[in-house]
Parts: structure tokens; sequence; C-alpha cells
């Protein structure tokens, strides 16, 4: 590996390291860029033990640093990936962060957490449904964009093979019962370990700047916060050229934006 330092991407639940495809080229000029796919996600590390937690998920990526012999680095992640990513900074692993519409900033078992579950688990089930014709349907822009309208603005941006991947990754995670019914949560952070950025998905309808990145400020006051435009949940999917430079922008290497503040 070069000199340089490394960009760590960690994906959203029911996702996999192929979310990032898009903005990874972005990347590459600037830092040497590790994309994992997370504990119990397809092709990612194997369950050895139930009910999986978030901590869980965390330490077998903080795992996956020790094999790389990465002390720290700059962590970037989307909804339960920006978690990841704020736990890791926590356990001083973290460069920087840059958490994109992360989860965990709720109150347990409240409407921030139950309203983004309940929409999670009704795309799951759709896409279970209707399984056996994706191959044919998801060749219709139109379809790729209702389909994933709750996580994205622009699912037609994806090829027909990108989406049915997509879907094949959320039919195979292992986790995502697990994940969702977590009581687990973010507790308020009043010293933060490294420069952290929250951008938060202007569109987001899974977790609502209004609701969710309101509780983020409170909770992690000294973090950087951002409103991203026109983009939903998964901005990787919307944008992937403004993920890829909000990520820049919070490892130094390009130029602050300003904040768009709510």
């Amino acid at each position: 590996m070069s000199g340089r330092s490394s960009v760590v991407l960690f994906h959203g639940v029911t996702m996999s390291a192929a979310a990032w495809d898009d903005v990874v080229p972005h990347l590459t000029e600037h830092h040497e860029v590790i994309a994992p796919t997370a504990l119990g996600h397809r092709g990612g590390p194997e369950v050895r033990q139930r009910p999986v937690r978030v901590r869980d998920v965390v330490d077998a990526a903080e795992r996956m640093l020790d094999e790389r012999g990465i002390d720290k680095a700059h962590l970037a992640g989307n909804s339960l990936g920006g978690w990841m990513a704020i736990e890791l900074a926590l356990r001083g692993r973290a460069l920087s962060v840059c958490a994109l519409s992360p989860a965990g900033f709720w109150d347990a078992g409240g409407y921030g957490q139950t309203d983004a579950v309940r929409k999670l688990r009704r795309m799951g089930a759709l896409v279970r449904r209707t399984h056996r014709v994706q191959p044919l349907a998801l060749r219709s822009a139109w379809v790729r964009r209702l389909s994933m309208r709750d996580i994205a603005c622009r699912a037609d941006r994806l090829t027909p093979d990108r989406a049915l991947s997509a879907a094949t990754d959320l039919i195979e995670c292992a986790v995502t019962e697990d994940l969702l019914g977590t009581d687990e949560q973010i507790a308020p952070i009043p010293q933060v370990p490294c420069p952290i950025t929250l951008a938060w998905s202007g569109r987001d309808a899974i977790l609502p700047p209004a609701i969710n990145g309101r509780i983020a400020q409170n909770r992690l006051p000294q973090a950087r916060f951002e409103i991203l435009p026109g983009v939903g949940h998964v901005p990787m999917i919307d944008d992937p050229k403004l993920v890829a430079e909000t990520i820049l922008a919070t490892t130094g290497a390009l130029p602050e934006t300003p904040s768009v503040r709510g």
C-alpha cells in the first residue's frame, strides 16, 4: 500500500460493498479506498452467534482494520455504515468521519426508529415477493425508480443488473431482522475524537433530517452538519460525485463547501 491515507467505506443494512461502486473512482486519486461488506451481509463475514447486534458488526469491522494493519483511517458510511464509522471513531480508529444519514440517532423504540424500520420492512417484503420477476421487471427504468423510491430519488440511474444485484443483496442478508429490531442507539457525544461530518440527505424518506438529523445535531453538537440536496437515503445511488466530494472535504483532500443547516 502506498503512503496515501486510507478511506474505508461502510454500506447500509441489507446492502454490500457494491453500494459504493460509483463513488470509488472519484476517491482513488486522493486515497487508498477500502470497501468491505459487513458481517452477515451477502459476501461479508459469516455470523457465528445470534442475535447480531450493531456492536457485533462494528467489532467485525474493527477486526478487518486490524487484519489489514490499519491503526486509523478516514471512515465514511451510509445509514448503518455511518453508525459504524462513528462507533469506530469512538474507539480511536478514525482520522475523520463522514456519516451520510447515519442510523442510530433515535430514541430506541420511538418514532424516529420505528417509522424507518416499517419502511425498510415494507421494501424488503416487496423485493422478496417479486424476486422471480425482477430480472424482467427491473429492465424498466420506471420500475427501478418506483421500487426503490424509499431509499433513492433516481434509482433509474442504476443499470438493470445493478438493481438486481441490490435486490439479491437484500434477500440474502442474514441479519436484517436482528439489526432492524435492535434496541441500540447512539448516545450523546459531548466531545468528538476527530473531525466528523454529518451529511444528511435532503430528501431522506427513511431517516428524515427534520427528525433524525435534529437528534444527531443535539447528540453530536461539535460535528459539522450539512444537507445534501436532491438525494435520498442512499445518496450514492442518486449522486455519487456529490457523495465523493463530501467525503473528500471531510478528509481534507478538497475544500469544504458551505453547510446547509436546517
